[in-house]
């Protein structure tokens, strides 16, 4: 497993970075989502749990802005930003993975890395940096250094000239997070990260989650049905159920909760 120090990120905001509030969406007369809310802080790792068909997925497709809601509003450093696009809402920091691996197969791993950085364009990736550095040339030295960064932070620094469409599954999803936060980051929606991975990738995940947290102070809320992984993980855990809140609290609190096991966990031990 490749180290990666932790600590806390300087000059930290304190306040919400992601806010969803009254959150309802329906599919005909199937009520997915019912006024369900959440708060995400910055260096926060919250869980979403719950059983199939609770709402997580459909959840995730709102704040990435997949999916406009039927009532309720989101907000991303206090703006609202329910009827911002998912370009736009990329553009200002928010990113995601999807349970289905959304590589571009025939690039190389690093080249989606890169790629991650040069779409941004106008919205603050190479306009920005041209600003800083007047050259070509010296952009893309910066934009290299930045995917062999993250590519050495997710243990992936010898697979940087393989085809992505050729990894196994849990390689691919390591590079899947690796793209999200090579840069600009502010919030990263991760849906079913662990899916597929042995235990030493899963280990390697969790550091590389950490990291994003800790060093870059990123939020990172996560749909996983690896509940191991997720009380190991994260500080804080969402609990839904037939499209509402059923529980938060700490992984301990949320663990006791009996609702939490009729609904989910089953029974204690």
């Amino acid at each position: 497993m490749t180290g990666i120090a932790t600590g806390p990120a300087a000059g930290r905001a304190t306040g919400p970075v992601l806010e969803a509030a009254g959150i309802g969406v329906r599919f005909g007369g199937v009520r997915a989502l019912d006024g369900v809310g959440l708060t995400l802080r910055p260096g926060e790792v919250c869980g979403l749990i719950g059983p199939n068909g609770a709402g997580k997925t459909t959840l995730f497709d709102v704040l990435s802005g997949i999916r406009r809601p039927d009532a309720g509003r989101v907000l991303l450093d206090g703006e609202d930003v329910t009827r911002r696009s998912p370009v736009w809402r990329a553009r200002h920091g928010m990113r995601r993975t999807f349970q289905r691996q959304q590589l571009f197969g025939q690039l190389t791993v690093a080249d989606n890395l890169l790629v991650a950085q040069e779409w941004r364009g106008g919205g603050g990736g190479l306009a920005a940096d041209l600003v800083a550095a007047p050259t070509r040339r010296a952009y893309e030295r910066r934009r290299r250094a930045r995917a062999a960064e993250m590519l050495r932070a997710c243990g992936l620094e010898s697979l940087a000239g393989s085809y992505a469409g050729t990894l196994p599954v849990g390689q691919a999803r390591m590079v899947e997070l690796a793209r999200a936060g090579v840069e600009g980051a502010r919030v990263v929606l991760l849906d079913e990260p662990a899916s597929g991975m042995t235990d030493d990738e899963i280990g390697q995940l969790k550091a590389v989650v950490r990291h994003l947290t800790d060093q870059q102070g990123c939020a990172v809320l996560l749909v996983e049905h690896n509940v191991a992984f997720v009380m190991d993980l994260c500080s804080r855990i969402v609990v839904l159920d037939l499209g509402t809140r059923l529980a938060e609290g700490t992984p301990a609190a949320v663990r006791a909760d009996p609702a939490v096991r009729d609904a989910y966990l089953g029974p204690a031990g």
